[in-house]
């Protein structure tokens, strides 16, 4: 078990619930978590802050584009709910 799996696995995780990733056809598709992926999120950015000060950089950078990009996508995929 490494810190770079462990946030990866959560981002694979928040990346599903918010549609991102399906592995099948499009019709099949199933609707997005928000309520889910938003967990995930939020558990990736409470570890963000329980460990700031005691990360490498590397894992410091990684943790925070996860985050930012993951609170992007999930913007994106709100609105786009919202629309239909």
């Amino acid at each position: 078990a490494t810190f770079e799996y462990l946030v990866a696995t959560f981002r694979f995780q928040a990346e599903m619930q918010l549609g991102l990733l399906h592995f099948g056809e499009d019709k099949d598709r199933p609707e997005a978590n928000l309520d889910l992926a938003r967990h995930f999120i939020d558990t990736l950015a409470m570890l963000q802050e329980k460990t700031r000060g005691n990360l490498l950089l590397e894992e410091q950078r990684m943790l925070e584009n996860t985050v930012t990009e993951l609170r992007f996508r999930f913007v994106q995929v709100a609105g786009k709910s919202a629309k239909a």
